[in-house]
């Protein structure tokens, strides 16, 4: 097979059966600003904005990605040698690969080479949405007081008078300050990651940096720019070096960097928006007035319960969550944890619950995706206090049965030991790594030392029934192993032989 090098210029030598944008990217105009281009991104909103370009729609809201950590360079030089283009592959089970070239990528900026031309897209009037990937941890937001965190280095650093910007709201700060100045209509911040509230949360974040510069422009900002909350969901692992491979000698193109993801994908939109948006529900995209119940049901079941298989599948052995899906020990416990946190949601408009449940199994046990477990794992203090600690504190104050969010919790607690159960070493990715692994070894100690942490878990380690389910789950995990300590919960609801 013939293998083609990805670019705009190679797109008609393609195999016939990698589609192909159907649209002159030439005739292309840049209408939104994306902070975080990577897999989810790409395979996500950039992919809904190229459904509706392929359907002649929304050509001047095309996407300039910016990268702003020193780790977004590989993929400005990967994207920027491939003029912008690159393979969105959706995998299922052992069925083919199906694969398109998604072409809504204009250009990509790799900010701290030119933070002036970064400004110079944020500022420019065609650019009416700022969109954003930046991670749960990435709007520096105290998990237990939800105030923005005024005393980060980064910044105190950007907030100095003259300073050029380095983090996301030194640029966004600076970009609307300089359009009100000039009288040009400010743009709307969508936020697409997964913390429930998304958009009220990136209006904090947002307004609590321009409080450091000026009260004035933070209540502006407060007024005059639009915040809509969103949900969004596609299971999308990190790009490995056989996806590269097998794209190659399967379909024949070269793809630096492309993107693997599940054939599902899902988005509920808050219809607010300050100077226009593009058709997107054209694209199959979900607006609403109301994305509050969407966002609880999947950060509280799909996310929550990614971290129900994580922790102790990687404690038991597995290294890939369709393994671990497929066990029925776990196949079990999630759907006992999903039963467990349903009561706690809102009504969700349009939905079938035990058909949403029964699909999340499905797409978690999706051999295709290889979705690996330590991905599961990682940044598990920005997460487990917004998709997991939610579920218990609402379910205490209700007086109904919490053991399986707590088996969550102790299952991060063995895990952020730093060993598995046959003693091999766990490398933790975790922005507080040193401090939940020194917690994590005081159990010998003090049992509840690991849940002592307020700024994570607040007062739980002070109310008894928490402590006393914990202090009983958590010495299961380390006597019996993960998927016994399962076992037990699935045969009895408790950890007791």
């Amino acid at each position: 097979m013939t293998v083609v090098r990805l670019a705009a210029s190679t797109l008609d030598d393609l195999d016939p059966r990698v589609e192909v944008p159907h649209y002159d990217r030439r005739a292309l105009s840049v209408g939104v600003v994306h902070f975080g281009v990577g897999g989810f991104h790409r395979a996500h909103q950039a992919m809904y904005l190229d459904r509706l370009m392929n359907a002649n729609a929304a050509l001047d809201w095309a996407i300039a990605g910016v990268g702003l950590l020193p780790a977004d360079r590989a993929m400005h030089e990967a994207l920027s040698s491939q003029d912008g283009l690159y393979t969105l592959v959706e995998r299922e089970g052992a069925a083919p690969l199906r694969a398109r070239v998604v072409g809504s990528l204009a250009r990509h900026h790799f900010a701290p080479d030119d933070p002036a031309r970064v400004l110079a897209e944020l500022t420019s009037p065609g650019t009416r949405i700022v969109s954003l990937t930046i991670t749960e941890g990435g709007y520096n937001i105290d998990p237990i007081t939800g105030a923005f965190d005024l005393d980060a280095p980064a910044i105190r650093a950007d907030a100095v008078p003259g300073a050029l910007p380095t983090s996301v709201f030194g640029y966004l700060v600076e970009a609307l300050a300089r359009r009100r100045a000039a009288g040009v209509v400010p743009f709307t911040v969508v936020s697409c990651d997964n913390i429930q509230s998304n958009g009220a949360v990136a209006r904090r974040s947002v307004q609590g940096f321009a409080s450091l510069r000026d009260e004035e422009l933070a209540a502006w900002i407060g007024t005059a720019v639009a915040f809509p909350n969103s949900m969004v969901d596609r299971i999308t692992p990190v790009t490995t070096p056989d996806d590269i491979a097998e794209l190659a000698s399967q379909l024949g193109v070269e793809d630096a960097w492309p993107v693997v993801c599940e054939p599902f994908t899902q988005w509920v939109l808050e219809d607010s928006f300050v100077s226009g948006r593009p058709p997107l529900e054209l694209a199959g995209v979900q607006l609403t007035s109301d994305v509050g119940p969407y966002e609880k049901m999947k950060l509280r079941l799909l996310n929550a319960s990614h971290q129900a298989l994580a922790y102790s599948g990687y404690l038991s052995g597995y290294r890939y969550a369709h393994d671990a899906a497929a066990d029925p020990v776990f196949e079990k416990f999630l759907r006992d944890y999903m039963a467990e946190a349903r009561p706690t949601l809102d009504p969700v408009p349009g939905i079938d619950l035990d058909d949403y449940c029964g699909t999340l199994i499905a797409r978690f046990a999706n051999p295709g995706i290889r979705d690996t477990i330590a991905r599961l794992c990682a940044f598990s203090s920005d997460r487990i206090p917004k998709w997991v600690l939610p579920v218990i504190r609402d379910n205490l104050a209700a007086g109904r049965p919490i053991a399986r969010a707590v088996a969550i919790v102790a299952s991060w607690a063995r895990y952020a030991e730093g060993r598995d159960e046959q003693g091999r070493p766990i490398a933790l990715e975790d922005a507080r790594r040193d401090e939940v692994m020194a917690a994590a070894q005081r159990r010998r100690d003090d049992v509840l030392g690991f849940v002592r942490n307020e700024q994570l878990f607040g007062d739980l380690a002070r109310v008894p029934e928490f402590a006393s389910l914990y202090e009983h789950a958590l010495g299961s995990f380390v006597t019996r192993g993960a998927r016994r300590t399962l076992e037990l919960l699935n045969e009895s609801g408790g950890f007791e032989p």
